[in-house]
């Protein structure tokens, strides 16, 4: 409610009318979906196994950081965890895995992303989608299979960081576009850097686009932190006043920053799926 539904009125914006803007709008929106579908979709099933384990049912995690990812590869080991399990136990290896060679394992790789796209819809849009990540995961599996596996130097896990994070955001372009028109339109434009725009004209105010921004960054932050030393068991270590004070200061904030009213942005994304 806080972050999502946030970046979701950015988004919704640019989206709904991309032909009105230029690159730095369209780039700045696609990042904003980026963030949006996370916490939206992350939240979403915190929401689930928490109420189920208030039932007894110890339900799977479905996210751990996958912005952290240095590899299209790694980033769906973290991304949606329990859908890419079930490809993997039930598309995957009755299609064979990697038992047959590995021009049959590339093979198989990519049609179970072929058909995870069209799990979440029968649109071009989301073959597409499906299919950018299907073809990196197999370069990736045929480069590490090729190459001698090395210690990677803090700069090389940058640069792989970013690149994934690139590749991630370009084909959120045809997960979010309303149309396939759409999607030909953004990536077409985005460098059409020609027109100057304010970053504050995207339907966010000043003040919330900086909160939009600030937030993202604390998440970040947390993500990596929590990833290297579980934020959630340190925080159950504590006494009953520090962990009760936290969860009060996490309801407070909801309650004051929680985007509310606006029926277009407060649902869940993959509700419709």
């Amino acid at each position: 409610m806080v972050i999502a539904d946030r970046l979701g009125i950015l988004v919704n914006q640019v989206y709904g009318d991309p032909e009105s803007y230029g690159g730095g709008a369209l780039i700045v929106a696609t990042i904003a979906f980026a963030f949006q579908i996370y916490c939206d979709f992350s939240g979403y099933s915190d929401i689930a196994i928490g109420l189920a384990r208030t039932m007894g049912f110890d339900l799977m995690k479905n996210f751990d950081a996958p912005y952290l990812s240095n590899s299209i590869t790694s980033f769906w080991r973290r991304w949606h965890i329990s859908l890419s399990t079930w490809f993997k136990d039930y598309v995957y290896i009755p299609l064979g895995g990697s038992r047959k060679g590995s021009g049959r394992t590339y093979l198989n790789l990519f049609l179970v992303f072929v058909i995870s796209g069209l799990w979440h819809g029968a649109a071009l849009n989301f073959i597409i989608w499906g299919s950018i990540h299907g073809i990196f995961i197999v370069l990736e599996k045929a480069v590490s299979r090729n190459s001698k596996q090395s210690k990677i130097h803090l700069s090389s896990r940058i640069f792989k960081g970013v690149f994934t994070f690139v590749i991630v955001c370009f084909a959120w372009i045809f997960f979010r576009s309303n149309s396939f028109a759409d999607s030909v339109f953004i990536v077409s434009n985005l460098f059409n850097f020609g027109d100057s725009f304010n970053f504050y004209d995207l339907g966010l105010p000043k003040h919330e686009f900086l909160l939009a921004l600030l937030l993202i960054i604390i998440l970040i932050l947390f993500d990596t932190i929590h990833r290297r030393y579980n934020a959630f068991k340190l925080l159950h270590k504590t006494n009953f006043v520090i962990r009760g004070g936290f969860y009060a200061l996490i309801i407070l904030s909801i309650i004051l920053f929680g985007v509310y009213g606006d029926d277009s942005v407060s649902e869940f994304i993959y509700f419709q799926f």
